[in-house]
């Protein structure tokens, strides 16, 4: 394909180096504390250097020492490379892939984790099926320190080829980056994260490569996507910036379809936008964040102004309204919280 103004050029590797099966590439931006546990989990699956490559990107962190991470935990095994200067998170995981050496690209951010067995069940998908451009399997989510406390949905009932993986990952988006795997000629082939987004980009790459390649799906939990409060997610959300670059990232997606979706998918995808920035206001105003609930409700109104999405925001605000006059009026005594009757 021609060069995109817009997306990195992922150059082949050049002949003479080495091409182990698997680079996994770690993004790092001021995530240092949750670091040791990433590198564990990889490091107890590592099939060793002449198969793996295994490589830390920093971003140019400020509060914190990767490298140091790397050193005590890696023990000369893991490979660091630090940015000169903070060039952005999208910017930081082009030189990941740029980096790269591997046939296959796991790009795992420096604050979540995998599983045991990852790397062999998605691995073998790739052996068994060479038409795939990308796997992935369900995940995890979890706190800051670890803890699970919910899982994505399952998609379909048995591990294979995800038959609609176009329509569903752009309908529902629900895969996250620590549970894909691509195949560095799909990048070579259709380039880098778009720099045009902010927070969405990993979701238009994955409908990027869905639309002219076979998606695997594995329907075991092997990844874990970490939520805390200093990740760039936490921070999009607090501002709605999340529903603003889906938005954007629909133009984009729409632009680069090679194949027909059901014809209403724009307003479907929409719908959903307008029903998670919902959700997002009722938790801040549960939490008594007024700034990031009108966030929230306005993007909701910007996705769909439908009655629906009308109905939903009314409720969600007189219900945390009335949740919060109760609690002032007939506060919970302390000894009393978490008992059952």
């Amino acid at each position: 394909m021609a060069p995109h103004p817009h997306r990195a050029t992922i150059d082949p590797v050049p002949d003479g180096v080495y091409r182990p099966l698997w680079s996994v590439m770690i993004p790092t931006y001021n995530c240092a504390s949750y670091l040791s546990m990433t590198l564990e989990s990889v490091l107890a699956q590592d099939p060793g250097p002449e198969i793996m490559q295994i490589e830390v990107v920093d971003d140019c962190s400020t509060k914190d020492d990767p490298a140091e991470v790397v050193r005590s935990v890696g023990r000369g095994r893991v490979g660091f490379y630090r940015q000169p200067q903070n060039r952005g998170h999208v910017r930081n995981f082009e030189t990941c892939l740029k980096r790269s050496h591997g046939r296959l690209i796991h790009q795992l951010h420096g604050d979540d984790y995998v599983q045991h067995g990852f790397y062999e069940r998605i691995g073998s998908a790739f052996e068994a099926r060479p038409d795939i451009g990308l796997a992935t399997c369900r995940h995890m989510y979890a706190t800051a320190d670890g803890h699970w406390f919910g899982v994505s949905s399952l998609r379909q009932g048995s591990s294979g080829i995800w038959e609609n993986a176009l329509e569903e990952l752009i309908l529902w988006g629900d895969i996250q980056t620590p549970s894909v795997v691509v195949r560095r000629e799909c990048y070579e082939a259709l380039g880098g994260f778009d720099e045009r987004l902010l927070c969405t980009e990993d979701y238009e790459m994955w409908a990027r490569i869905a639309s002219h390649f076979a998606v695997w799906y594995e329907t075991e939990c092997l990844a874990v996507y970490r939520f805390h409060s200093g990740s760039n997610s936490a921070r999009d959300a607090s501002t709605a910036e999340n529903i603003r670059d889906a938005r954007r990232a629909l133009d984009i997606i729409s632009e680069d379809l090679t194949r027909t979706l059901r014809p209403d998918w724009q307003h479907a995808v929409r719908r959903r936008l307008a029903r998670t920035a919902i959700g997002a206001a009722g938790t801040f105003i549960n939490d008594r964040r007024i700034r990031p609930a009108l966030a929230a409700l306005r993007e909701a109104i910007r996705s769909d102004a439908g009655l629906g999405t009308l109905a939903r925001a009314t409720r969600c605000v007189f219900r945390g309204v009335m949740s919060t006059v109760i609690r002032d009026i007939f506060p919970i005594p302390p000894t009393s919280r978490g008992n059952s009757f």
